[in-house]
């Protein structure tokens, strides 16, 4: 039996001008990966001085979002106040629960000198029992991840347990979310820890099962332990869990076990009800009618 079970391919999307993403979930052939029902490849992209980021406040409930960086900085600013800049190696963990606005931009002194923007931004939907939880911001230091070498392969364990390291992050339900760093001809076993996992290939190639898969591609893989080799430099993201509690619906930042908590995050949107971002409400993205 082929330990990768499913390919899937990347749809492009355009956060603003010349910020272009890779998003691999949610897929009409697939919808989640335990409980990680979106994520987005943002950039490389280099921004001329004067220019950078701009993702205006904006809404989320029912999910939990990590952002990790691999060049660059951010500064997210939230409707608890939250201020916060990430840069690569730290850990931003948003939970959205019954509510929560934020923002996403370049901060000034690199607008001013222009810079480049690397990463990945993978949503969790909540479980049942959290959907309405308080919302919640914790941002851990590239000091607080722990981090393993085995053998020509750097593994930084952004959230829960594997190969021999437990991460700080705490989250509402059990899952894997790792980055890989391989080496030209190494080798990396991943656990079967959970029934439902993929890999994401960064950058470079990864092998498996002697075939061997580019950049921007989702590798969903089968049961038992699965071993990732490469020939060449490869960075990868390992991410997984148990199957969802319940089926989720997404529609534009919302994530949701109804559709009726949809609509009703949707109209409260609309009609001006959720909190604002102290300091950066001017200009909130609007519901895309």
């Amino acid at each position: 039996m082929s330990q990768v079970v499913q390919v899937i391919s990347p749809h492009k999307k355009e956060l603003g001008p010349g910020m272009h993403v890779a998003r691999v979930l949610p897929h009409v052939e697939r919808r989640s990966i335990g409980s990680f029902v979106f994520v987005d490849h943002f950039g490389p992209v280099e921004f001329a001085p004067g220019k950078g980021l701009d993702v205006g406040p904006h809404p989320h409930t029912g999910l939990a979002t990590v952002t990790w960086l691999f060049d660059g900085e951010v500064t997210h600013r939230d409707s608890l106040g939250f201020i916060q800049v990430i840069r690569p190696g730290e850990v931003n963990w948003m939970t959205a629960g019954r509510g929560i606005v934020h923002s996403e931009r370049t901060g000034d002194a690199v607008r001013a000198a222009g810079g480049r923007v690397h990463g990945l931004q993978l949503w969790v939907a909540l479980p049942l029992e959290a959907e309405d939880t308080e919302p919640a911001f914790v941002h851990h230091g590239a000091a607080d991840i722990p981090a393993v070498n085995l053998a020509g392969v750097h593994v930084s364990v952004i959230a829960g347990a594997a190969f021999g390291v437990q991460s700080p992050v705490k989250t509402l339900s059990p899952l894997l979310y790792a980055i890989a760093i391989l080496a030209p001809g190494s080798r990396l076993t991943i656990p079967a820890t959970h029934a439902e996992r993929a890999i994401y290939v960064i950058s470079g190639e990864c092998i498996v099962d002697n075939e061997t898969y580019d950049p921007h591609h989702m590798l969903v893989l089968g049961e038992g332990e699965i071993t990732v080799a490469a020939a060449y430099p490869a960075h990868i993201a390992i991410f997984g869990g148990p199957p969802l509690d319940a089926p989720r619906h997404l529609l534009w930042n919302f994530v949701a076990s109804t559709k009726e908590r949809l609509l009703l995050a949707r109209d409260q949107w609309k009609a001006g009800s959720f909190p604002i971002i102290p300091g950066d409400s001017d200009e909130p993205i609007p519901f895309p009618d």
